[in-house]
């Protein structure tokens, strides 16, 4: 019978069986081949901790202690972010996709989806499914550059080299950034980093990134840092290794900083613009022409022309049967988590 993998508690996973329903006019059955979770929102729901700060109230555009978020981060709730798979049957409505087409689709651990067929993006042939799974955090990564103004020339540091982080490394290089340098902790995602084209990497653990950022640019700093592991130290390395009048994005979701935080020192010396990075806030800060959806259909373009490589990124990837075990590595053991992958 059908499954999926769901959270039941925090830090609890178990099966769920899925229930096959007919088929409405628009929809797709599609059987999962390949898959891949997103760690940093799936994490904050696993944990338990995604509610902390309430309900978003779009009215008053602030965050309600008195409200929980409806439905998400309750439980039960699958995991798991976008799969790859066959259409297997489709509704009597349905023109754009027919029985084997292979597709991209959003949804949780589960060996079969079912989607709405405009929802569904056809695979190219030969298309690596683990590049195709990295369209979501590709939709942010190119939100942060673009947000970031990465320009042709352009010293970029990127801090965090999760699955958002690596790609923004590929799209900085593109954007003709140099040096475009890469900052982790963890050996595996700086190895990742030179794969996806990093000039430089550090181990901010290791040394004062901010100094060291300032000596791999002849003392100036980078034009743009993009900062996305929410830790209360990236952002002040950031903003002590950012050139004077530069720009640091902030693209994580972080809990609430603790005591440490220094807002003067570097911050006020060097006047830099510190701008926050949300693909999916709409409007977006280039309203009209600019909006979500134009986001992912370059992203989307830019993976099918293999312009965006999801090989150094997927790892590892491991047998649907063995998720329960798997999944909870992604907080156990990020030296060998980048981007979890599943193969059906």
């Amino acid at each position: 019978m059908p499954k999926e993998l769901v959270c039941t508690a925090p830090r609890t996973l178990g099966w769920r069986p899925l229930e096959l329903k007919p088929l409405a006019p628009d929809q797709v059955r599609v059987k999962a081949e390949f898959a891949a979770s997103k760690h940093g929102t799936e994490m904050s729901v696993y944990k338990g901790t995604v509610n902390t700060r309430g309900a978003f109230n779009a009215e008053y555009q602030l965050f309600d202690p008195a409200q929980q978020v409806a439905g998400w981060g309750s439980f039960p709730t699958g995991v798991g972010n976008m799969a790859v798979g066959t259409v297997t049957e489709k509704g009597s409505g349905v023109t754009t996709l027919k029985e084997g087409d292979r597709v991209l689709v959003y949804g949780s651990f589960k060996d079969v989806h079912t989607v709405g067929a405009a929802n569904c993006r056809k695979m190219p042939a030969g298309l690596s499914w683990k590049s195709a799974v990295c369209l979501d955090p590709a939709d942010f990564a190119l939100g942060a550059v673009r947000d970031g103004q990465v320009r042709m020339g352009d010293a970029v540091a990127i801090f965090s080299l999760g699955a958002i982080g690596l790609v923004a490394v590929q799209l900085a290089k593109q954007s003709g950034a140099y040096p475009v340098i890469a900052l982790d902790m963890l050996p595996n995602r700086l190895e990742a980093a030179k794969a996806c084209g990093a000039d430089e990497v550090l181990d901010p653990s290791a040394c004062d990134a901010g100094w060291e950022l300032k000596k791999l640019t002849g003392k100036r700093g980078v034009d743009v840092a993009i900062e996305y592991s929410g830790s209360a130290k990236a952002l002040q390395a950031a903003l002590r290794g950012v050139a004077y009048g530069g720009r640091v994005v902030c693209g994580a979701f972080p809990p609430p900083f603790g005591p440490g935080l220094d807002l003067g020192a570097e911050a006020h010396c060097n006047v830099p613009e510190i701008v926050f990075t949300r693909a999916c806030s709409e409007p977006n800060r280039e309203h009209p022409r600019w909006d979500n959806k134009r986001i992912y259909e370059v992203c989307w373009r830019m993976i099918c022309e293999g312009n965006i490589d999801g090989e150094p990124i997927v790892t590892p990837v491991v047998p649907f049967e063995e998720l329960p075990a798997e999944y909870p590595k992604i907080e156990t053991e990020p030296a060998a988590n980048i981007k979890l992958g599943v193969q059906y």
